[in-house]
């Protein structure tokens, strides 16, 4: 029997339903996250040891996200909203098991983000193309806005309840908390309405075996330079960034001597400055001119980035970080405003996808790349007397940490450029006049909702 809408809650009521289940969730997954690091830390000592977490994640989630993309656009997206939540829950129930019967070892964690990676490839096309059918089009960036809370909100306290829970409950406790708060996200995800959306001129394209559709979202992206040039421009920024993002930990904990206080007062004030920007942009929706929210947000974040290397420990972290992360939701959401209000909904699972792996396509390299400098040839060379010392010692420090701190710092300032680089490029910067909005594209046939 089919489902309308009036029989569960949608729309933006809707949508924040979700929005509560997915933040409580985070919230938790945060938890377990800090709890992680500090424990994979004291295990190995090597940020290249916490780099290739990242590698094992984001390698099979590249590597399936155009499929993922395909079945987001076939299927019920909110079953795979759900598939995705339950993967992750299956992850963290694993580590879960192993830490309770003390059997947990570093690698595991590696295995288990591969199970992690495979269920998010599901996760973000859905629930952004889910956005595009559920709030209306002038709404869009508010949503987003709302979105990078649900990153952010939960970062503010997660580090601090972690700090104080890990001593009380340990590792276990925290993991459990974890594997809860995944039912209570599904159990959202049941009781409201997503629509399907219509089927378009641009859908019917793209129909066809499984690899056409999938290849269906690079050719997509690839026939509009605009798109193509906003999606370059965060894959350059993602490389830059995701350098700097896999030595900051392990940075802060080689300065602190592994203290994580002040780990965690990084990651709230982080935190805080995301939320704040988050609130601002589901308040504010961004400047008129979207394309604006992404050049300076990603010129200001990389200032914010080279401020987080320079030496005088944790005042000056904390003024890079909250300045990186006070303007990524503005970055964030633009750009997602963008893409939502351009591409088809009905193959925006596919376009997202494709997105997505063209964004993180340097991910699995980057962690590498970071972990291979810091341990192999930054770190020691800022640890003695050297040209490297001689010459940067002064803008970075010198001791544990301080290469890491330069390499943050370089990435930073090429961040920085991104923005610059975007503007000066008219397809980028006249993105928004050049592109149709999906509304206004032909439509095949116009249906009632699926049930959802």
């Amino acid at each position: 029997m089919q489902e309308t809408s009036v029989k569960r809650p949608s729309g933006l009521f809707g949508f924040t339903i979700v929005w509560l289940g997915q933040i409580v969730s985070v919230l938790a997954s945060s938890m377990s996250q800090f709890a992680l690091s500090i424990w994979m830390y004291d295990q190995t000592k090597s940020a290249l040891a916490m780099g290739m977490m990242q590698v094992f994640f984001i390698t099979p989630f590249l590597i399936i996200s155009p499929i993922a993309g395909v079945m987001v656009d076939r299927h019920n997206r909110k079953l795979m909203m759900m598939v995705s939540d339950l993967a992750a829950g299956v992850a963290t129930l694993a580590i879960l098991a192993l830490q309770y019967f003390g059997v947990l070892e570093y690698w595991h964690l590696y295995a288990t983000s591969i199970v992690y990676g495979l269920g998010m490839a599901f996760q973000w096309p859905a629930y952004s193309a889910a956005i595009s059918t559920m709030v209306p089009k002038e709404q869009y960036g508010r949503a987003n806005g709302m979105m990078s809370l649900v990153e952010a909100g939960p970062q503010v306290v997660a580090p601090l309840l972690a700090g104080a829970l890990l001593p009380m409950i340990g590792l276990t406790g925290i993991l459990f908390f974890d594997v809860a708060t995944f039912i209570l996200a599904i159990g959202a995800l049941m009781i409201v309405f997503i629509p399907q959306p219509a089927r378009t001129e641009e859908g019917a394209k793209g129909q066809g075996n499984i690899l056409k559709e999938a290849a269906y979202g690079f050719k997509y992206i690839f026939a509009r330079p605009s798109l193509l040039g906003l999606q370059m421009t965060f894959f350059a920024g993602n490389l830059f960034f995701g350098i700097a993002f896999t030595v900051m930990a392990p940075m802060v904990l080689a300065h602190t001597n592994s203290n994580s206080l002040m780990f965690g007062s990084v990651q709230t004030a982080g935190a805080i400055g995301a939320v704040i920007g988050g609130v601002i942009m589901s308040a504010w929706g961004g400047f008129k001119r979207r394309v604006y929210g992404i050049l300076i947000g990603w010129t200001l974040s990389g200032i914010g980035i080279a401020i987080i290397g320079l030496d005088g420990g944790l005042p000056v972290w904390i003024i890079g970080v909250v300045l990186s992360a006070l303007v990524s939701p503005l970055m964030n959401g633009s750009n997602q405003a963008i893409w939502q209000s351009k591409v088809a909904p009905d193959v925006q699972g596919r376009v997202f996808s494709a997105r997505r792996l063209i964004a993180w396509l340097t991910n699995p390299i980057s962690p590498i790349i970071a972990g291979s400098l810091a341990d192999f040839v930054l770190e020691p060379q800022m640890q003695v007397t050297s040209s490297l010392s001689n010459t940067f010692g002064w803008l970075v420090g010198t001791g544990p940490g301080s290469g890491m701190s330069l390499l943050i710092f370089f990435c930073g300032v090429f961040g920085a450029f991104i923005g610059l680089i975007g503007y000066l490029t008219p397809a980028i910067r006249n993105a928004e006049t050049l592109l149709p909005d999906h509304d206004a594209l032909p439509k095949v046939e116009t249906t009632s909702a699926l049930t959802s």
